[in-house]
């Protein structure tokens, strides 16, 4: 089956933070003592009054045993990811295959503005607990900006229901889509896969630091992928089956991203 060029009217659109696979955001000292909390989905139900005590304790405990805090708890498809920062501590509960750099860089943001605040105050995070209207209302509009600002691409639908049909094509095994950042966006593959996929070719760091344009990987099963970064936009991976000539494979992935191209100028 071949593949046709997809050019169609776009639609705006603004994928917020609700959109994401991530589900809790919890803020405390180190003491485990949280002052916010909030929750972007309904798929889990979260004390923040327990987590973040229970979070604090594990890595004290970690500390003494093995000389190091961890930073990441898997607990099947999810995980929690902790940030030091500092006088305060960030955990994240997102879904595994969530981008751990991209989660660093929204919270920098946050902690950034709400350092300079407590600063400003001459808030000592440790010694009071924070009832301040105003410093919720600045994590709330440093979470919009972090979390949401990434989407704002009119033709983000119209790529993803491209990305979709482009598995009627026989010789595609699977295909994924990344933004710049490594932020998962679309998988054929569902999540479990979808994590030792991401884990065996390691590579959305390199992504983000924008030190790869493509990227060819053979698995064991004679799999290959042939992906290519786009427009400082997109990073787009095209599983193909062991069958597939590599030349075939790579006319594929060319016309694609001739397409995802066209669809972002039309924008």
């Amino acid at each position: 089956m071949g593949i046709q060029d997809r050019l169609s009217l776009p639609s705006i659109i603004k994928r917020s933070y609700e959109n994401t696979n991530i589900h809790n955001l919890f803020i405390y000292n180190k003491s485990g003592i949280c002052f916010y909390g909030k929750s972007f989905t309904d798929y889990f139900k979260v004390e923040k009054n327990l987590v973040s005590p229970f979070i604090t304790a594990l890595m004290s405990f970690s500390k003494e045993m093995i000389g190091k805090k961890f930073k990441t708890i898997e607990m099947g498809d999810v995980k929690f990811v902790i940030f030091e920062k500092g006088a305060l501590n960030y955990n994240i509960l997102c879904d595994t295959i969530e981008n751990e750099v991209f989660l660093e860089e929204a919270v920098n943001k946050i902690n950034s503005r709400l350092t300079t605040y407590l600063r400003k105050k001459k808030v000592n995070i440790n010694k009071q607990i924070v009832y301040d209207g105003v410093f919720n209302e600045i994590i709330e509009e440093t979470l919009e900006d972090a979390f949401s600002n990434e989407f704002n691409l009119k033709t983000e639908e119209q790529i993803i229901e491209y990305m979709k049909e482009l598995m009627l094509i026989d010789e595609i095994d699977g295909v994924i889509l990344l933004t710049d950042r490594g932020k998962v966006l679309y998988s054929s593959y569902n999540k479990a896969y979808l994590k030792n996929f991401l884990k065996e070719v390691d590579f959305r760091v390199k992504i983000y630091n924008n030190s790869i344009l493509k990227l060819f990987y053979t698995f064991k099963d004679k799999r290959f992928i042939f992906s290519e970064y786009v427009q400082n936009k997109y990073f787009i991976i095209l599983v193909f089956n062991s069958h597939v000539r590599f030349g075939v494979a790579e006319h594929y992935l060319t016309r694609i991203v001739d397409s995802v191209k066209n669809l972002i100028s039309s924008d």
